[in-house]
């Protein structure tokens, strides 16, 4: 069986290549954020590991009517704090200001994953607690060189614990790959069920 990842993300090709299980990439047509924002309208009580092992599932189902003898290994991660959502920044400004709403506070990076076939569904999340440095004149500076890379405008919270983003953080509870995009250890154990070419 193929293994098809569904999704753009540069981070979790990385990350799955790790496992040694060969794979191709096939970004997801799934929009999600037009269904996080539907659902976020119809059941605003839904909590965000919900949301996102949907928004995993969601993808993946949209994948696999493209790719339907393959196995889809699709992913979505979800950064919030205090029940407010921070999704991809619009521009810099709002990168920014995301930035310095996260200083010196602990927000929750929940990352939902997928693998699914036409015959089984197998979805689950991974949570983990992120603290950053307070604001501090060294963590304003890094905020603005930080922005000014462009790095932030393609993530969630506006941040990657991999790069410039991680000299913001204090202290990680929970999974270092999970914050990046993929909890990669326990997709590893879930891949080798499955007979992959």
């Amino acid at each position: 069986m193929k293994l098809i990842l569904a999704s753009r993300s540069p981070r979790r090709q990385e990350l799955l290549a790790m496992t040694g299980f060969p794979f191709e990439v096939a970004p997801s047509s799934c929009d999600e954020d037009d269904m996080l924002s539907q659902w976020r309208r119809t059941n605003p009580d839904l909590d965000e590991r919900t949301l996102v092992e949907r928004l995993a599932l969601a993808k993946a189902e949209a994948s696999l009517r493209e790719h339907p003898d393959c196995l889809i290994l699709s992913a979505d991660t979800i950064v919030s704090l205090d029940g407010v959502l921070f999704g991809k920044p619009e521009d810099e400004n709002e990168a920014r200001k995301m930035l310095r709403t996260l200083a010196g506070k602990t927000h929750t990076v929940d990352t939902g994953v997928a693998l699914l076939t036409a015959s089984s569904a197998d979805v689950f999340s991974s949570v983990s607690h992120v603290t950053f440095h307070p604001l501090s004149s060294a963590i304003e500076s890094l905020i603005d060189r930080y922005v000014a890379s462009g790095l932030p405008l393609d993530k969630a919270g506006a941040y990657g614990i991999q790069e410039l983003g991680g000299l913001l953080i204090s202290r990680i509870e929970g999974d270092f790959f999970s914050v990046m995009g993929l909890p990669v250890s326990e997709v590893y154990q879930r891949l080798v069920a499955y007979d992959i070419d």
